[in-house]
């Protein structure tokens, strides 16, 4: 297979047949170099963490389970530097090349992932999402992706960054496929129902550039089309997701600090200028931030319980097309918070989330988003199916 798209990771692919027979028989998937498979470095995007570092002794159960179900393993792919962004570049190993609108970035941190489902290298391919890793290279891409409820699959065997937040996601070109891997992946108990009616969020919509929330406004409010009642309109906060927002940022940075804050001081990485930034900041967090952070991730975990009991909601998966390649540093630090404004809520509250992509236009592709209740994966997930048949 040649790589057109740089999407895997320097150095010899790892493939690997699956089962003779299973439910993915014939397809290939790729998985994320945050992700173990046996006998490589899991090199987490970054020379200085992989350095040393043995081979995993083992698969993560995620890779395991989707072998046994017949799919062949290709490679792994590249990241940016432990997961650390939103934007897909890696200063030391590249920046894949987004098959579905070339001058544009392939979206992070899963950007070799979904560059390579992308580009067709692969029919499916496995991610991570903490803070938007699996849904926003999803929409810029325009693939369907999936975020889980946290904790519906095992993280074992996956580089930690965030883990109240981390999930393993994936992605595919089409629905029917996103749903066949949530049967392999997803445990038995995923399967709560879904409300019957779809609730739209404002707020999520005036974070959006004005060409895109136009498409969004106009395919998240035809529900019916989604098996839906015809959707109604809401405001999730009246500060424009800001705080949900903040108390994202405050708890990852605490979660990050707790975690990998060691092996920096004792390492001191050659983090890209695009991610040092990210990473000094986690020093500068105090306990008063995390206790204020909490109490809001707890008040925003009650008040989307209590929405998603009468609802789905809808939102736009990224408020903007996908950046140029070579936008200006400036620019994407603006973009960045209200990337996180449109994701943060899934993550805060622990919820699935399945992105679909509209029909793409000359600026790039976009995503509509659908979050349910904690538990309901499988359902979420036959929803988006019946919507692409």
């Amino acid at each position: 297979m040649t790589d057109r798209y740089g999407a895997f990771c320097p150095g010899p692919l790892a493939p690997r047949a699956g089962a003779a027979a299973g439910p993915l028989s014939g397809l290939r998937f790729a998985v994320k170099d945050l992700i173990d498979v046996a006998g490589h470095v899991t090199g987490g995007g970054s020379p200085d963490w992989a350095n040393g570092r043995p081979p995993a002794a083992a698969d993560a159960p995620a890779v395991t389970r989707l072998l046994a179900a017949g799919a062949s393993l290709v490679g792994k792919t590249i990241t940016d530097e432990l997961a650390f962004s939103l934007d897909g570049r890696n200063a030391h190993y590249g920046t894949p090349v987004n098959a579905t609108a070339p001058t544009r970035l392939p979206g992070g941190s899963s950007s070799g992932s979904a560059a390579a489902v992308a580009g067709g290298l692969v029919d499916f391919a496995l991610g991570t999402d903490t803070g938007g890793s699996v849904r926003v290279p999803a929409s810029f891409c325009g693939l369907f992706g999936f975020r889980p409820s946290h904790g519906a699959v095992s993280t074992a065997g996956v580089i930690p960054f965030a883990p109240s937040f981390d999930t393993i996601g994936w992605f595919a070109r089409h629905a029917a496929l996103l749903a066949r891997i949530g049967d392999v992946l997803l445990p038995e108990r995923s399967g709560a129902a879904l409300p019957a009616r779809a609730l739209f969020c404002r707020d999520a919509l005036r974070l959006t550039d004005p060409d895109v929330a136009t498409r969004v406004a106009a395919a998240g409010r035809a529900a019916p089309r989604l098996g839906l009642a015809a959707a109604d309109e809401i405001d999730l906060t009246d500060d424009r997701l800001a705080a949900w927002t903040d108390a994202y940022r405050i708890l990852q940075g605490d979660e990050i600090r707790c975690g990998l804050g060691q092996w920096i001081r004792a390492t001191r990485p050659r983090f890209g200028p695009n991610i040092a930034p990210r990473f000094a900041s986690i020093w500068e967090i105090s306990e008063a931030d995390v206790a204020r952070a909490v109490r809001c991730r707890q008040a925003a975990r009650a008040q989307l319980d209590a929405v998603l009991e009468r609802a789905i909601l809808v939102l736009p998966t990224a408020p903007v097309v996908s950046p140029p390649r070579d936008i200006d540093e400036a620019d994407l630090g603006r973009l960045y918070p209200r990337l996180l404004a449109l994701t943060a809520a899934a993550g805060l509250a622990g919820l699935p989330q399945v992105t679909l992509p509209l029909a793409p236009r000359e600026a790039g592709p976009i995503g509509l988003s659908l979050i349910g209740p904690r538990g309901s994966d499988r359902a979420l997930l036959a929803l988006a199916a019946a919507t692409s048949s």
